[in-house]
């Protein structure tokens, strides 16, 4: 077993990662194929030419976008974007909706002061579920209506549009067996 300085080791292993930029022993760091590594830093402060304000605005705001809609995937977070441009259009993203979102937020400033972020995210995912419940209910007594359960106390109306959608349904599926039969002579 040879054993190799720790520097050696070092030099080797980032070596690997720095192959294109590495500096030979005859040339000058002038001379290597990379003189210069990455973007300078801009200045931070507002750009007086119109055209180039509104070029660095849209390339900005198409990244700023990509950022926010990274970090919801990533870290499956509630994001909510606003951004009014100098002229006043507005560009929104929003992994819900917006206005959910300001809602949200709106319930979480306002109970901060009584209550915790956590208690105001239970009332939220206990809405939520509510809702979803109530949706799933909905459902279900849609399903029983087209098999012919629980028809007993609608009104004429519905009794009405619930026979022309099975109608429908019923010629659909007439014409279907109709279009499989003659592929299958």
């Amino acid at each position: 077993m040879i054993l190799l300085p720790s520097s050696w080791f070092f030099f080797w292993f980032f070596g690997l990662f720095q192959l294109g930029s590495m500096v030979y022993p005859n040339e000058s760091l002038e001379d290597s194929p990379q003189k210069k590594m990455g973007r300078g830093k801009i200045e931070i402060k507002r750009i007086e030419n119109t055209t180039n304000r509104q070029v660095t605005f849209c390339k900005r705001r198409n990244g700023l976008l990509k950022k926010a809609y990274e970090l919801s995937v990533l870290c499956d977070a509630e994001v909510a974007l606003i951004v009014f441009s100098s002229r006043g259009r507005l560009y929104e993203y929003a992994n819900n909706s917006v206005k959910a979102t300001i809602e949200r937020y709106k319930k979480a400033s306002d109970s901060s002061n009584t209550g915790s972020v956590a208690e105001v995210n239970a009332q939220f995912y206990q809405q939520e579920a509510d809702k979803l419940r109530n949706q799933i209910r909905n459902l279900q007594n849609a399903n029983r209506h087209m098999l012919g359960e629980s028809i007993g106390g609608l009104p004429m109306k519905e009794l009405k549009s619930l026979e022309s959608r099975l109608e429908k349904g019923i010629s659909r599926i007439r014409s279907k067996k109709v279009s499989d039969n003659n592929l299958c002579n």
